[in-house]
């Protein structure tokens, strides 16, 4: 009995696990033919070049043993395959659930081609994988700075020692700028490495960061949980004592720990802090008050270890209310007033990211109106 043709079409850039167990599950229902996307097309439709040029794609593709045959598409735009369906005639085109389109299946359906979407499963024992998401996972990620901040200023810590608690979250969206993700230290860590999130020693690599974005002559230091926060993976606390470097950073990559952090974490925008705002104008450093900040670094630690999510709310709370003490411009009274009537009575705890503005993180275990949710980098 002859074997039937099947084609399937894509990028396949950056080869991972889940293209492999797609080209198996499609070779099951006969020969299969790829049609790969050409890099001008590629260009055209996403604005950018794919990582690897098409004669490497092709090369690749063709060297896995469940393809059949593979070769450049012959057409352009969306359906950069139609002319390929038309010249290789295949039984069968097959479609990850994700790459599923009307368009593709009426163009099938048009000429007589069965059409099948398959679910995206991997081999046992490895992870689900897509382009999208393993794209996503290389790019630099952002900064969640969750109780304890400004304690990584030495003219804070100097008076009384504490902990700040980072965590690295992914790049699912480009979060606003001056809303206190880190997004000013990000940029310069994406103009060292390209967005790419860096290979090598986190501790090193963030020394680095940190020197790069604080030369001599600067008048203000970005504090360096902002760059060990950018790039050590999972949830980390940062004890200060006077210094701009830490003297202890722990660290967990637990997943246990990191999704339920993930689950339980609920950004609500808000208007980024105006240009020019200095919220450092009015500052109180008195030593009970940054004991209290420092101590509600060390609560928050624990209730994230301890998965305990009225603990990290009570922290971010806790952190809120010292900054308003402290600093009290870092709060501005428009501010105060939304978490006094949209937030401290109806969820565990909440904080504002930036100083006098950017995103209200809340935690819950109810999802929250109108809010975003975060993925912890572990």
């Amino acid at each position: 009995m002859k074997s039937k043709k099947v084609l399937v079409s894509g990028c396949y850039d950056l080869l991972h696990g889940g293209h492999i167990a797609f080209f198996k599950t499609a070779s099951l229902y006969g020969n299969l033919y790829v049609s790969i996307g050409r890099d001008e097309n590629l260009l055209l439709l996403k604005g950018k070049k794919p990582v690897f040029s098409e004669e490497e794609r092709l090369y690749i593709v063709k060297s896995i043993r469940y393809v059949y045959d593979a070769f450049l598409a012959l057409g352009s735009g969306i359906l950069d395959f139609e002319p390929d369906l038309k010249k290789i005639k295949p039984d069968i085109f097959i479609v990850n659930y994700d790459g599923h389109s009307v368009d593709k299946e009426i163009l099938c359906k048009r000429l007589g081609i069965e059409y099948i979407v398959l679910e995206r499963i991997p081999e046992p024992g490895l992870p689900a994988r897509s382009s999208s998401g393993t794209k996503r996972d290389m790019r630099f990620p952002y900064r969640l700075c969750l109780a304890g901040g400004w304690i990584d200023q030495p003219w804070i810590s100097e008076i009384h020692p504490g902990s700040v608690v980072v965590a690295q979250i992914l790049p699912t969206m480009d979060f606003n700028d001056r809303s206190g993700l880190a997004t000013s230290s990000r940029k310069v860590g994406i103009h060292l490495w390209g967005d790419k999130y860096p290979e090598g020693d986190h501790e090193q690599n963030a020394k680095l960061f940190f020197g790069a974005e604080n030369p001599p002559g600067k008048k203000y230091i970005s504090g360096s949980q902002d760059h060990i926060g950018l790039l050590y993976p999972g949830i980390s606390r940062l004890y200060y004592k006077g210094g701009y470097w830490p003297e202890k950073i722990e660290s967990t990559t637990d997943k246990d720990i990191c999704d339920w952090l993930s689950d339980v974490l609920y950004l609500v925008p808000l208007e980024p802090r105006p240009d020019g705002y200095d919220p450092l104008k009015i500052m109180n450093l008195e030593k009970p008050l940054i004991k209290e900040l420092g101590e509600a670094g060390d609560l928050c630690w624990e209730a994230i270890r301890k998965k305990d999510i009225y603990g990290l709310g009570k922290a971010l709370t806790n952190t809120f209310l010292s900054w308003k003490k402290i600093l009290p411009l870092t709060v501005p009274d428009w501010v105060m007033k939304e978490m006094e009537t949209k937030y401290f009575p109806d969820y565990p705890g909440a904080i504002t990211s930036g100083s006098g503005g950017g995103y209200v993180i809340t935690v819950s275990n109810e999802e929250v109106e109108g809010a975003i949710k975060i993925k912890v980098r572990c």
